[in-house]
């Protein structure tokens, strides 16, 4: 019986980690992969501090080798349920079963889909969520950016590096992304954005050979002759393995206590992108694991009665339709 699991090794999950091995807490990570959304970042990091300019699988690996310089117990295993057993819990994972008195939910975001005919039939065909992973198999051809975020941005200036031409395709009247990002994408001269483009369909045979979208301005249907596209239109909560025992918003994102991390169960945490929290970045996800950590240690103090989450303070904020993103 461990004392506390968390489940989620990203900027959140990373820093519980360390902080639970400071409070001296017998605790197991369990992840499917380092890193969670930021092992999917295509540009350097420029924003964290002290790092000056890093890039994302180098801070990742900063992370990771603190978590392991300290002796935290980690276990590559990707967990599918987690369950209430007596006063602690029963978390499962694909291939073995864990017991612990907490748990902390630091499980991030997954990308978005686009939900068109095409995506899923061409998935690892032409179809990506990953420039960094994908970008090199595309050198010297035109490729499509779906989304007009940051997120979507910076795969386009990295794939800048190999296609011969990128186009961000964007359904709005105009994209969302930093200035500092957009003035960057035009300086190489090879990204063009598309805007009020709503993605219809993606077109191929064996690979993609392009995509149809409906121009919102003119209501004609364009086709766009490509061989790759990428999908970067936000993340949704990483969320469902907690729906049984904790309550979610309109977003999908754990409803928690905002003093004390805790969700309706007690002894069940949330910290990080997975969470009610208003904004999403890198620093702020680390703080948020901090600060998790340090309530679950005064849960124990306590013997597990304060924490539990209140209709008073209870992270229930008003919810807006957009897709929230994380811009570094």
């Amino acid at each position: 019986m461990r004392d506390l699991i968390i489940i989620g090794a990203g900027p959140a999950g990373m820093t519980a980690a360390i902080y639970a091995k400071r409070e001296k807490l017998n605790t197991l990570l369990l992840t499917r992969e380092f890193g969670g959304q930021m092992a999917k970042k295509e540009v350097e990091i420029e924003n964290f501090p002290g790092m000056g300019r890093i890039s994302a699988q180098d801070l990742i690996a900063k992370f990771r080798d603190h978590a392991r310089s300290l002796d935290v117990d980690i276990e590559m295993e990707d967990v599918i349920k987690i369950s209430k057993k007596g006063s602690g819990f029963l978390v499962a994972t694909s291939s073995n079963k864990y017991e612990s008195k907490a748990v902390l939910i630091a499980t991030g975001a997954d990308p978005r889909f686009l939900g068109v005919p095409g995506e899923q039939e061409f998935v690892g065909r032409g179809v990506g969520y990953c420039a960094t992973c994908d970008g090199p198999l595309f050198s010297g051809r035109n490729v499509a950016v779906v989304g007009g975020g940051n997120t979507a941005f910076e795969s386009a200036l990295f794939l800048a590096k190999f296609a011969l031409k990128i186009y961000i395709v964007e359904a709005g009247s105009q994209v969302r992304a930093s200035a500092d990002v957009q003035d960057k994408a035009k300086d190489t001269k090879k990204i063009e954005v598309i805007a009020n483009a709503k993605v219809l369909r993606i077109l191929g045979e064996k690979f993609v050979t392009g995509i149809q979208y409906s121009d919102q301005k003119s209501g004609k249907n364009v086709l766009l002759d490509v061989e790759g596209v990428f999908v970067k239109i936000g993340y949704k909560p990483a969320s469902l393995i907690a729906k049984d025992l904790a309550d979610l918003n309109d977003l999908g994102e754990i409803i928690y206590d905002p003093v004390t991390y805790q969700t309706k169960t007690p002894g069940l945490f949330a910290a990080g992108d997975v969470s009610a929290l208003k904004y999403k970045q890198i620093v702020i996800a680390c703080g948020e694991g901090a600060k998790a950590i340090l309530s679950i240690s005064e849960y124990f103090r306590s013997g597990g009665s304060k924490g539990r989450v209140s209709k008073k303070t209870a992270a229930v904020r008003p919810v807006k339709k957009h897709v929230r993103k994380k811009s570094n």
